[in-house]
């Protein structure tokens, strides 16, 4: 009985190890631009977040200076007051962030001017506010403001 040994095609081991090398660098390759992306996306979500919260706080503002009659500030207590006679609004400023009600406004601020008829204003009524955000935000301003009626005169 004779017995065949017939080779069965295969590759070498030095083919199978620059096969494998090869795959471990277009893999690593492939990781290392996913973290890229990973970071890129990271900064973008950030970036959007500190935007729809200013966003956010430029409506609550625009809404309730055009709802409301009387707007008014407190410096010592740096409350921004909006009444009606039906309902009141306080907005608490500080250096880190705006509360309105149960809502909180996240945002650095780095300084917030009061006026009324394009005067400054420390304490008492107001028709305008300027903010101005951190470097955080790209220096972004945020100005709102509201035509004053008859009765607002009247009532000074």
């Amino acid at each position: 009985m004779i017995i065949r040994f017939n080779k069965i095609p295969s590759f070498t081991l030095n083919e199978m190890v620059v096969v494998l090398l090869i795959t471990v660098i277009v893999v690593g390759m492939g990781f290392s631009v996913l973290s890229l992306v990973q970071k890129q996306m990271t900064g973008i979500q950030y970036n959007y977040g500190n935007s729809t919260e200013i966003n956010l706080l430029r409506q609550s503002l625009w809404v309730d200076l055009a709802r409301f009659e009387i707007i008014s500030y407190n410096e010592q207590n740096q409350i921004l007051t909006c009444e009606s006679e039906i309902e009141a609004v306080n907005y608490k400023f500080s250096k880190e962030m705006i509360i309105k009600g149960k809502d909180t406004f996240n945002l650095n601020l780095e300084n917030y001017i009061f006026y009324f008829d394009n005067q400054e204003r420390t304490n008492g009524d107001v028709d305008a506010v300027n903010i101005r955000f951190g470097k955080e935000y790209g220096e972004e301003k945020l100005f709102v403001f509201k035509s004053n009626s008859a009765t607002t005169y009247m009532n000074q």
